[in-house]
């Protein structure tokens, strides 16, 4: 009945981990789950009362597909300041949740065969979107010995006369490290070499980073690329605005204007309230972003410290986002009641399954021996989390 597609295509790996925990606490299971990456914090006030101010005024029809225009005035707005270069509002397009963005995107500009090259390790979707649009990931892996991240010699590799997009992460889900201004300018460096190949940058944690208020970025450095970089981002992260489902792209007007196009044909728009509540959020939303994010911080620096208490556990100290990357292959290889844990996924089945903690393993972000914990939650649960993980890895043997 279904297609080759649909055969081919599975499920989100942390919302079907968030599913599996949900599950298992339905049941009476005391879990605590670090698989998803959301905020645990509620919506910034101020977002919440403009959303229910529009409700109330009757903003609940149709708009444009590409947005209302007061929010893409303030995307530009913002993305101008953060970037130093001039956005328009005919240069944004906002549209159901960034996820959708960066499919939307994808299928603009990929024609069967093109190549995306995405570092590894990266966001679980991003091989799956290029694949739907008829593309080939092209994966470029970045382990430990570089930091996680990608190199001038990595990219100059990976790109073919095929290399359609590179896409950028930075702070990096999963890793949380994020690029510095030098290391972006290298990769330019590498791009001016290959002027047809497009650059998606996927900034949806930029503001959650933990040095400055805003993650460096390849404009920043490189303002020539603009013609061919489509800046994407959303409310989701940084103003805990997950459900409400507004993301947004700005860019080459070509590249934008048929985004907004597939929008139409597809998912209509965003809902009309959550883009009235993300102009509150963008506008108004510092002061309660500072104080989320220096709780962030908090939590970042004990989670810190409890994992590395671990023995065997070992953890680079993410620059942004919300994610732990600790290394878990020291006790892959051994066994845990009687089993053999071969792969970082056996160790976090095997993790849910008695300690009801719930981790995303490595490998579904492209490298085996990781997994990805959040640390946007409670300490006093976090701290719960990680007593049950130091139990789980000292009956390993």
């Amino acid at each position: 009945m279904i297609s080759e597609r649909a055969k081919s295509l599975k499920p989100s790996p942390t919302l079907a981990l968030a599913a599996k925990a949900k599950e298992l606490a339905a049941l009476g299971h005391d879990v605590i789950s670090l698989s998803v990456g959301e905020p645990d914090w509620d919506t910034f006030e101020c977002a919440k009362r403009a959303g229910i101010e529009a409700i109330q005024k009757g903003f609940s029809k149709y708009t444009p597909a590409n947005g209302i225009v007061e929010l893409r005035k303030a995307i530009a707005a913002q993305t101008s300041k953060d970037l130093g270069l001039n956005f328009t509002p005919d240069e944004v397009t906002v549209s159901t949740g960034g996820k959708f963005v960066i499919f939307s995107a994808l299928q603009m500009v990929l024609d069967p065969g093109d190549e995306v090259i995405i570092p590894a390790p990266y966001w679980v979707s991003y091989p799956v979107m290029v694949e739907l649009a008829g593309g080939k990931a092209k994966i470029a892996v970045c382990d430990e010995t570089v930091n996680f991240k990608l190199t001038p010699e990595i990219l100059r590799n990976s790109i073919t006369p095929k290399t359609k997009v590179l896409i950028l992460n930075s702070p990096s889900n999963p890793t949380g490290l994020a690029y510095t201004r030098e290391e972006l300018a290298a990769l330019a460096k590498v791009l001016t070499d290959f002027p047809k190949v497009l650059i998606l940058s996927d900034d949806i944690y930029n503001r959650l980073f933990f040095a400055a208020p805003l993650a460096p970025h390849i404009l920043h450095v490189a303002p020539e690329l603009r013609p061919r970089t489509l800046v994407m981002n959303g409310a989701s992260k940084t103003y805990a605005m997950t459900g409400w489902r507004v993301g947004w792209a700005l860019g080459p007007l070509e590249w934008v204007k048929a985004m907004s196009n597939y929008q139409s044909q597809s998912v209509s728009q965003a809902a009309t309230m959550s883009q009235w509540a993300t102009i509150r959020a963008i506008e108004d939303g510092a002061s309660e972003l500072r104080t989320s994010l220096g709780e962030l911080k908090t939590r970042r620096d004990r989670g810190l410290e409890m994992l590395r208490a671990i023995p065997g556990m070992s953890v680079s100290t993410p620059d942004g986002a919300f994610y732990f990357w600790p290394n878990v292959r020291a006790f892959l290889g051994r066994q845990f009641q009687g089993a053999t844990l071969n792969t970082a996924s056996d160790f976090s089945n095997a993790l849910l399954n008695t300690q009801k903690v719930a981790v995303v393993p490595g490998i579904e972000f492209g490298l085996e021996g990781y997994v990805r914990l959040s640390f946007a939650l409670k300490e006093q649960r976090m701290a719960q989390a990680f007593e049950r993980i130091r139990l789980f890895v000292s009956q390993i043997t």
